[in-house]
């Protein structure tokens, strides 16, 4: 008689025993923060990380629901490059749906599955402080290139690494919103998965992963490359092969690399349990950035037996 299950525990096994002890920062977005399963899914996935040995930090972000609100209030979300032009009116609604709205209810769901969440932006305790970012801009490099001021947009500059880690290693799972402090208490508005980023490198954490609404990064011919050695990408963003909105998230695993992060892995949070499937399964089912070529889920699942 088979036992699926058990099988599937069986297939964990060495994952969950790898893992135990390591830090794995996760940038929560797309489309898993607004379907009500999905974030169910979620909570439970994080809190189970933490019950079995794992140390997650949530990195969160909030775009959609920080534009719904501005609607609601008749103002008109405004951006260059990607990036929200950020002026005090608008800061006072990032920081209300970010740190409040949108991190308590993170929170909550986590603390409702047997988690102890605690949420924070980079303004508690000094854990993030930034800079006012600067955007050059150049369209036609016969002309000069172009500064845009996007306002109170920052740029990280330190990561309190000791509140973190006290958190975590007291059993809390930090929960944190991407906004930041300047040197004369200014509050500016960061790009999250910057804010992953850096926090991971700061913590020299084993994983960085991206939740996105895609499955990952796709060859050329549009199948899913479940692993890249991270002195491919130059090429494969020069060939168009990495296009888009996934090349800013593909220069962040880079410089989470340079900066001593385990690995890297893109993952598609629509799929349910999707943090599960990717850290403890043979296959996983996104793609995972490396410093070399890497065959680390078939190597580590045969060496286990």
């Amino acid at each position: 008689m088979d036992h699926p299950v058990a099988d599937i525990l069986i297939e964990a096994l060495p994952y969950i025993r790898r893992f135990s002890g390591m830090t794995l920062v996760i940038k929560y977005g797309g489309h898993a923060m607004v379907d009500a399963q999905l974030k169910e899914d979620f909570a439970r996935d994080v809190t189970l990380l933490k019950f079995i040995g794992i140390h997650p930090v949530v990195v969160h972000g909030g775009g959609p629901q920080i534009n719904t609100v501005m609607d609601k209030m008749g103002m008109q979300p405004r951006f260059v490059r990607g990036m929200r032009l950020t002026d005090e009116a608008t800061m006072d609604v990032v920081e209300m749906v970010l740190g409040g709205k949108i991190n308590k209810a993170i929170v909550a769901h986590i603390n409702r599955h047997g988690g102890k969440a605690v949420g924070l932006t980079g303004k508690d305790a000094g854990l993030i402080l930034a800079k006012k970012l600067r955007i050059v801009h150049q369209e036609d490099t016969a002309k000069p290139p172009e500064i845009i001021d996007p306002g109170l947009v920052g740029d990280v500059t330190h990561v309190n690494v000791e509140l973190i880690q006290t958190l975590a290693s007291r059993g809390f799972i930090p929960v944190i919103a991407p906004v930041g402090a300047g040197e004369s208490g200014e509050t500016y508005n960061i790009n999250a998965d910057l804010v992953a980023e850096k926090i991971a490198s700061a913590l020299k954490a084993a994983r960085l992963i991206f939740l996105t609404d895609v499955d990952g990064v796709l060859d050329a011919g549009g199948s899913l490359l479940s692993s890249i050695d991270a002195a491919m990408i130059p090429r494969m963003i020069a060939e168009k092969t990495i296009t888009g909105g996934m090349i800013p998230k593909i220069e962040y695993a880079l410089e989470a690399i340079d900066n001593g992060v385990g690995k890297v892995q893109i993952i598609n949070g629509k799929r349910r349990h999707a943090l599960l499937l990717e850290l403890f399964t043979d296959k996983g089912i996104g793609t995972e950035i490396t410093a070399g070529a890497s065959k680390e889920r078939d190597q580590l699942h045969e060496s286990s037996y």
